[in-house]
């Protein structure tokens, strides 16, 4: 078409004007001596998808938007992380049950080097059924009684876990000479920490104590706990019949294979079983088939939180890290042992109990006190 413009201009010339948005020549009588285009808020609206001049950019534009969004949504999500976690901890610890333990008192040992750790296992029936004490043959005895003491140690000199036999005949503050676990008995943990203190020298700065009901509830949360039981194991007062071989025992098998006396060591094989399932529940709770199972690892939070008995100024934290200290221990980093024994007596009051060995036990708590690696010659498997 050659329908004709201004002063000659035809159709088509002013087409290629306005398309490469040129002003008109010079020396034309042309209207417009700018761009048409300039003020014209949709100048080029009408040439998208034209070419290169009037490509679209609004998916690019959009795909900006999305990247900046992503920074804001990653952030959002560490801050909901953050606030899990650190509620997450605060819930935990709110359910530790704690008790005025750890008190000052006339002559008690000054601040030692590392931590020490008093960790009891009391015969409390609480959170036990009806049907459970049966089955574990527990008994209904009211109350808490102590069942078997452990001494933790962990510092520069390396970590120590000393189990303390509960028949050690020793000196029980305004009681006179009996049972260790006879101090539990006449004044509770605080009576008992205070007997280990003197006893030992050394200062307690943290204590844990879990009943029945605890520590069957922590080991089932995992799923039980692997034991190689060296041969069978039969004994109606603690509700076991085990066949020798690697298993894994429930709850209130384990119970039963950390309380039994039916052997020739009585007490002294009952301390080894116990520190053999100790190490077994450690290595079990600490590693990744619990650790990074929610379905395991959740309960093993609530069970061990809603049962512990720890002192007033215990957290979780403190808790965690004497834990992670056990595993250490069970899996070769440091030294299992017992306190080195003497003699065996009796007595009217106490019946019968053993002593510690005078030159050797001395020893052994002399490096936990100076926080230094304990002599070899004492220890004891």
């Amino acid at each position: 078409m050659t329908d004709a413009w201004p002063d000659g201009w035809t159709r088509q010339e002013g087409n290629r004007v306005a398309r490469s948005r040129q002003p008109a020549p010079a020396g034309t009588d042309y209207p417009y001596e700018q761009d048409p285009y300039e003020s014209d808020p949709y100048a080029g609206d009408q040439l998208r998808g034209m070419g290169t001049y009037g490509e679209d950019t609004r998916p690019a534009g959009r795909a900006r938007v999305r990247r900046r969004r992503w920074p804001k949504i990653l952030a959002a999500l560490v801050v909901v992380v953050l606030v899990m976690v650190v509620g997450g901890y605060f819930y935990l610890d709110s359910r530790l049950n704690r008790e005025s333990v750890l008190t000052d008192y006339a002559g008690r040992p000054a601040d030692t080097p590392g931590t020490n750790w008093l960790i009891v296992g009391s015969d409390s029936r609480e959170g036990l059924s009806r049907q459970q004490k049966k089955d574990f043959a527990t008994g209904s005895a009211a109350g808490r009684r102590t069942d078997s003491m452990m001494l933790l140690h962990y510092g520069d000199g390396g970590t120590t876990l000393v189990s303390l036999p509960r028949d050690s005949y020793l000196p029980i503050p305004g009681k006179g000479s009996n049972k260790l676990n006879a101090a539990f008995a006449f004044g509770g943990p605080k009576l008992l920490v205070r007997t280990v203190e003197q006893a030992t020298g050394i200062r307690v700065d943290h204590y844990a104590e879990i009943g029945f009901g605890g520590f069957v509830g922590v080991v089932d949360a995992i799923g039980g706990v692997e034991i190689c039981v060296k041969s069978r194991m039969k004994d109606p007062k603690a509700g076991i019949d085990l066949q020798p071989g690697c298993q894994t025992l429930t709850g209130g098998e384990a119970l039963g294979y950390v309380r039994t006396r039916a052997s020739a060591r009585a007490d002294l094989d009952r301390i080894d079983h116990q520190r053999q399932f100790f190490g077994a529940l450690m290595k079990k709770a600490g590693g990744p088939g619990v650790f990074l199972n929610p379905f395991r690892s959740v309960p093993l939070a609530m069970n061990a939180t809603s049962n512990f008995i720890v002192d007033d100024n215990d957290h979780l934290l403190d808790l965690t890290r004497m834990m992670w200290a056990m595993r250490g221990v069970s899996g070769g980093d440091g030294v299992t042992t017992s306190v080195p024994l003497g003699r065996f007596g009796s007595s009217a009051a106490a019946g019968s109990y053993i002593t510690w060995h005078p030159t050797k036990s001395k020893q052994l708590f002399t490096a936990l006190k100076d926080d230094q690696p304990v002599p070899k010659d004492v220890i004891t498997k």
